[in-house]
């Protein structure tokens, strides 16, 4: 796994501690043409990797690659599902049912589950939810997706519920049918962790925020330590800069030294921000090399 992972939380309007620059980005990229050229920043700072969910807009992203592969060589998506508010928004317009129905290919099971209803669904969860996974994943054919994430939206929901054999189903599905490794976005790491184990996840690749002022770690920053070491993983940490409550300089200095981080996710609006953000990594992991 490379060690900067570029973000989409800025091309769709989300900041977790400012509404106003939220709406400034959502003006900022309101243009499809200004996604692209802000990917083609990061690629110029050397990041390779685009971590992103299932949104409608990454599906016009990922036709854009797939249709100049030489100008977006050995570029790579990280796939998130679902994208909670897709599905949310369907069962509101259309009925739980009818939005399956949008969602699913026809034919077959799919078809037979809806018209038996509730009960013959719930006997093949199974079954139903790698036809989800399938159908997030159509938007990726031909392209590079060497990990694929499962949404901390249903990740954390899956675990409060102790629906644990979910996790071997998503994890056994991504190995089989698109040769990846399965990831997990979380919001409860120290919780997450044990769970993974137990249903024969070894070394499981989770995202989870993981910052100096521990913003958004449940536990906080001594659970995250203690559950790593115990149970060890390989963590991407997202939110670093605590949605700008950090100075960058003084956060990524601080989360280069954590132990258990392999790999920094990030976003940004601007090529200089960037930049900055990936000199300043490239900078301490100098730093920790040489003092190691």
């Amino acid at each position: 796994m490379d060690r900067i992972l570029f973000g989409d939380n800025q091309f769709f309007a989300i900041n977790h501690m400012s509404e106003e620059k939220a709406r400034q980005q959502a003006i900022q990229f309101a243009e499809l043409d200004a996604v692209v050229s802000t990917l083609a920043s990061a690629r110029r700072a050397g990041v390779n990797v685009f971590m992103c969910t299932t949104h409608e807009r990454v599906t016009e992203i990922a036709q854009i690659v797939r249709s100049h592969p030489d100008e977006w060589k050995d570029f790579e998506f990280y796939p998130c599902m679902p994208y909670a508010h897709k599905y949310a928004n369907a069962v509101t317009e259309f009925g739980y049912f009818d939005a399956l129905k949008r969602f699913l290919p026809s034919g077959g099971f799919v078809d037979t589950a809806l018209r038996g209803g509730k009960a013959l669904i719930g006997r093949d969860v199974e079954g139903l939810a790698t036809l989800l996974i399938d159908a997030e994943m159509k938007a990726f054919e031909g392209l590079r997706t060497p990990y694929v994430f499962m949404q901390n939206i249903v990740t954390d929901l899956l675990l409060g519920l102790g629906y644990d054999d979910a996790f071997r189903i998503f994890a056994d599905h991504v190995k089989r049918k698109y040769d990846a490794e399965p990831g997990f976005i979380t919001m409860n790491l120290p919780a997450l962790l044990p769970v993974l184990d137990s249903v024969g996840i070894r070394q499981p690749v989770v995202c989870a925020n993981v910052n100096k002022i521990g913003f958004r770690m449940s536990g906080g920053i001594e659970a995250y330590r203690d559950a790593t070491s115990r149970w060890p993983a390989r963590i991407i940490a997202m939110s670093v800069l605590a949605s700008g409550a950090i100075p960058p300089a003084e956060a990524i200095k601080w989360v280069v030294e954590e132990p258990y981080v392999q790999s920094i996710l990030f976003g940004a609006s601007s090529e200089r921000n960037i930049r900055n953000t990936v000199d300043l990594i490239r900078q301490f992991d100098r730093g920790q090399a040489l003092a190691a």
